[in-house]
């Protein structure tokens, strides 16, 4: 049990185990033994190779120990985490605890935020694996994209590299070393962006060139739009405020104002009076618009016209938000945030309605995810009607909040604008379902009526021939 080799006696055979040698008879035994009774050491290690793989497979943990093992190192991490970056920040003055927590909020809430789209995504992956939705086939992967399982290794991997770095960087701080605490989220980033372009076949390189590639396209739409990439477009509109915060932390990265609150300043590069945030919160926004066009020329649908121009619509939401930090007080008071306030209920409402009758098509309620097998989501999903009264009231609330997100106001106060754009990411997890399905149903639908097309065509065309075979032989 233990791997422990017992004395071999002289006068009794060799007893096959399973799996292990064939036995050897008395006289086949006594050949290998010499006088004094010992056997031949190329005979001991033949018989120390059988014994090996037994040992090594009696010592071998289970899966379900492994895990458990997995999960309570996970915890114990997640707990000292807190427990140094709580102390960490029990250290500091109180006048500096809420700029420097805003500040470092903003180096990590991006990749914490991507960090729980990935896992959602993971978990959109894994419904429409136990469905009938072919989601390879709706975005053309080949047989090496990424599976849920992937995915979510790919999240736990950034689920502990992430707050780690925070860890670091508020432990650091907090003990006087600044130069080094400003360079753990300069790391992080630069790490981040190594493994998105690292050229070579590891870390899933065909995958990363696809999502690469899909960027590409969405930035410069010059090719007919797939479905790809119009819907990751659509994913990176509920993200912008996650691009802006990215854009801000680059921009004090390269000003070297990491761990400074030179950036409060009203005259600083990469403060709130930044033109370049409010540019980059509506750069989403103008890619799907001009993806909208491009569809339009290629196809001549007014729908795709009225796609635009619900995209349009944010454009000024954005705009008059910024208006804040360049004009009087006053002036913004009463002229230019009653102008807000309707064009934010314009492009909620708009955003609402499209959702419903175009992404979803939810005129009639009917039953979504018609799954392979039985399982838990059958139960608590399929069939239910309060999945749609929920997903409906809901995308309406968080439509109107993830507009209001977009006030100038709020933007100091990280932690509400942290947990609407956590809400607006859970609210296009749930549009990724019904978007998905009914993509799907159009797909099936046009292949049947192809199907029943031919079935029309096919025998007329053969009575056809039929007919005009009138020669004689």
């Amino acid at each position: 049990m233990f791997g422990v080799t017992l004395p071999v006696s002289t006068n009794r055979p060799v007893i096959r185990r399973a799996g292990s040698r064939p036995v050897i008879s008395d006289q086949e035994y006594s050949e290998f033994v010499n006088e004094e009774g010992f056997l031949f050491p190329a005979e001991v290690d033949e018989m120390k190779s059988v014994t090996m793989p037994l040992h090594s497979a009696a010592i071998l943990p289970s899966p379900i120990l492994l895990w458990r093992l997995k999960v309570l190192l996970f915890i114990v991490w997640g707990v000292s985490c807190c427990k140094i970056s709580w102390d960490s920040v029990m250290r500091m003055s109180a006048d500096l605890q809420d700029l420097f927590l805003y500040e470092a909020f903003l180096y990590y809430n991006p990749l914490l935020l991507v960090t729980m789209m990935v896992w959602l995504w993971g978990v959109n992956l894994w419904v429409f694996a136990q469905s009938t939705v072919n989601y390879a086939r709706i975005f053309d992967l080949d047989h090496t994209h990424l599976t849920h399982n992937e995915i979510w290794k790919c999240a736990t991997w950034m689920t502990i590299v992430v707050p780690t770095s925070m860890t670091a960087y508020l432990y650091l701080y907090s003990h006087g070393e600044v130069s080094l605490a400003a360079s753990q989220p300069v790391i992080l980033y630069a790490v981040v962006l190594m493994l998105l372009i690292f050229p070579f076949d590891i870390f899933y390189l065909s995958s990363r060139y696809y999502f690469l590639r899909t960027l590409w396209r969405i930035i410069l739409p010059l090719q007919a739009i797939s479905f790809s990439d119009f819907f990751l477009a659509d994913i990176l509109t509920s993200m912008s405020k996650v691009l802006s915060d990215l854009e801000r932390s680059v921009c004090r990265m390269v000003n070297r104002q990491v761990a400074t609150i030179a950036w409060f300043e009203a005259d600083s590069i990469c403060g709130s009076h930044s033109v370049a945030i409010p540019l980059v919160l509506v750069l989403p926004y103008l890619c799907r618009l001009f993806q909208c066009l491009r569809q339009y020329r290629d196809t001549k649908e007014k729908t795709s016209l009225l796609n635009a121009l619900k995209y349009s619509t944010a454009v000024p939401v954005i705009l008059l938000s910024a208006l804040k930090y360049h004009v009087f007080p006053e002036k913004w008071i009463n002229f230019y945030r009653p102008l807000w306030l309707m064009s934010s209920v314009i492009n909620s409402l708009y955003s609402f309605y499209w959702d419903l009758a175009r992404d979803w098509d939810l005129s009639v309620f009917s039953r979504i995810f018609k799954f392979k097998s039985p399982h838990i989501c059958t139960t608590i999903f399929y069939g239910r009607q309060w999945v749609y009264y929920w997903v409906i009231s809901s995308n309406l609330i968080l439509r109107c909040t993830w507009t209001y997100k977009l006030s100038a106001h709020l933007r100091h106060n990280y932690i509400t604008v942290f947990t609407i754009t956590a809400l607006e990411i859970f609210r296009r997890f749930q549009w990724i379902f019904f978007r998905v399905e009914n993509e799907w149903n159009k797909m099936t639908a046009f292949k049947t009526s192809v199907e029943l097309a031919m079935d029309e065509i096919g025998p007329k065309e053969d009575d056809r021939l039929l007919g005009s075979s009138n020669h004689e032989i």
